[in-house]
């Protein structure tokens, strides 16, 4: 397609304007009450009941009203829009996110998903045999499959596992997690994939001092940040220096779906050779003159911007933020696990944002298997039209609890 090519430098030309769209009805009235109240800002199936905000998102219906009018601008014009007039407003988002997360502009670009944008740093990175990845037995699913795959490819790095079992404390994991890396052989590279906020159990690791140790130690951190953007408040990546860090936009900040962020701090960009897919705006490492980091992820293939656009919410994420977090600490989820006879896994709050989990009352003998995952699905959705995310962790099987309306 090689547009860049086609259109040049975009400073050489007259960029179409167009504004973003804010979702301006959100402003114009008074928040309702949380709760119940606030069904009427997002397009949920009446009967549904969702608990499971965290994996897929819940798109308020401004940000959905904004959403369409953009996909209207560009279908009425879809060349104009792909080739020009997208461009600023994505320089304007990755504006906005990188004075969220205290980064700068051309350090943040767009990409689907925390998955997608895991992959783009671990697959860039020049493996050799005797460098570590080092995993946890929370990392994400994809992504601890991602770091399999890498150590059965030549070269075959060596693959560490890292146990974190709650309930534990801060202290526990940061001197731990220590333990780890020092046990680790020091003959290649070493690096660590990192939750900010584990997916399950939802819990928020001290991950500013976990990347800190792995400054220490020598040691690439690489941040899987998927719940933190819009759920962690005050970020601060210029000071807590992660290698790199990516955040899904979708879930806690209320982007459409699919929609993340991927950091890569200016130190660590010559890292990042190409985007996945590759752009026609690759350039050979040995042919390049300057950055060609930004660009590649501006033009890598047919796409659908609005997601990425739909970022201009970031005003709903710092109005209902507050609200959120009083509700996850909700008597409600305090008096289910009494109903259940069970307990929270967290119940003082030390490792808790927006997500809650509590103990099933399951025999601690029933393993996961594909079989149960599907019974959890189909009873949950089908029969009673709600759904939590259920998971085994520590020899108990637990469910993670997250809404945006009580």
């Amino acid at each position: 397609m090689g547009l860049m090519n086609e259109r040049m430098s975009p400073q050489n030309l007259k960029m179409p304007q167009l504004q973003l769209p804010e979702p301006a009805e959100l402003y114009k009235t008074t928040p309702p009450k949380f709760g119940h109240p606030m069904h009427k800002l997002f397009p949920f199936d009446p009967e549904y009941v969702n608990l499971n905000h965290g994996s897929f998102g819940s798109l308020p219906l401004p940000v959905l009203s904004s959403c369409n009018m953009l996909t209207e601008v560009a279908e009425s014009n879809p060349d104009l829009f792909n080739r020009l007039t997208f461009q600023p407003l994505l320089v304007d988002v990755r504006r906005r996110i990188a004075e969220l997360i205290g980064a700068k502009t051309d350090e943040c670009v767009l990409v689907q998903n925390t998955s997608l944008g895991l992959n783009v740093i671990l697959r860039n990175i020049e493996w050799e045999k005797e460098d570590t990845i080092v995993i946890f037995n929370t990392t994400y699913g994809s992504i601890s499959r991602t770091a399999q795959n890498l150590g059965d490819i030549p070269p075959y790095p060596a693959i560490s596992q890292f146990t974190l079992l709650f309930p534990t404390t801060r202290g526990e994991i940061i001197d731990q997690f220590r333990d780890h890396l020092r046990s680790l052989p020091k003959t290649g590279k070493r690096v660590a994939i990192i939750d900010a906020i584990v997916s399950n159990p939802g819990m928020r690791l001290p991950w500013e001092e976990l990347t800190e140790i792995c400054r220490q130690e020598g040691v690439w951190s690489v941040l899987d940040a998927a719940h933190s953007i819009g759920q962690e408040l005050n970020i601060n990546l210029s000071k807590s220096r992660p290698d790199f860090w990516v955040s899904n936009c979708h879930k806690w900040l209320f982007a459409k779906r699919p929609c993340a962020v991927l950091y890569v701090p200016e130190r660590n960009q010559h890292i990042i050779k190409t985007s996945i897919p590759t752009s026609p705006t690759y350039i050979s490492p040995k042919d390049r003159t300057g950055p060609n980091f930004v660009e590649q992820f501006e033009a890598n293939g047919t796409t659908d911007y609005v997601p990425f656009l739909s970022v201009a919410a970031v005003g709903w994420r710092r109005r209902s933020h507050q609200c959120l977090l009083s509700f996850s600490r909700h008597e409600g989820w305090k008096r289910l696990a009494e109903v259940m006879g069970t307990r929270q896994l967290d119940p003082e709050g030390a490792f808790t944002l927006n997500m809650v989990n509590v103990e099933l009352p399951l025999p601690a003998e029933i393993q996961p298997t594909v079989e149960i995952d599907a019974m959890f699905e189909n009873k949950l959705l089908l029969d009673h039209k709600a759904y939590s995310a259920h998971f085994y962790h520590n020899g108990r099987w637990w469910t993670r609890f997250n809404s945006v309306l009580d």
